[in-house]
């Protein structure tokens, strides 16, 4: 763990490159310092026509990337403060993004309430 939910907003134009996920899992694991196959990505788009903001339109460039992040523990502000920043600018790295338009939330920590191979993690 942790796991990591990655949800660009893509116009019908945009293709990521082959291995996308595989680039942001890599780069994710660094920021977080963990080991092999200690990191999982889920990459979800989310079409532009589905997404909005009020009183304005977003513009091709400018479309957001959202994340969420699940670890076994949650972590102290301190540590989420300095993780999400080196979040936001790994993955704006990875997806050509501006860093600003990279929007992470935290999930409630996953122990005990999340099972792996049906074994609940303790």
């Amino acid at each position: 763990m942790p796991i990591i939910d990655v949800r660009p907003v893509v116009s019908g134009s945009g293709a990521w490159p082959e291995g996308i996920a595989q680039v942001l899992a890599d780069a994710i694991a660094q920021v977080l310092s963990a080991g092999v196959a200690r990191v999982w990505v889920r990459l979800a788009e989310i079409r532009e026509d589905a997404y909005a903001e009020n009183g304005t339109t977003v513009a091709g460039d400018q479309l957001p990337v959202f994340l969420e992040v699940l670890h076994a523990e949650w972590p102290d502000e301190q540590t989420r403060t300095v993780e999400a920043a080196a979040l936001a600018q790994a993955v704006s790295l990875c997806l050509g993004r501006p860093v600003d338009r990279i929007h992470i939330e935290y999930a409630p920590p996953g122990r005990g309430r999340v099972a792996f191979g049906g074994r609940l993690q303790r």
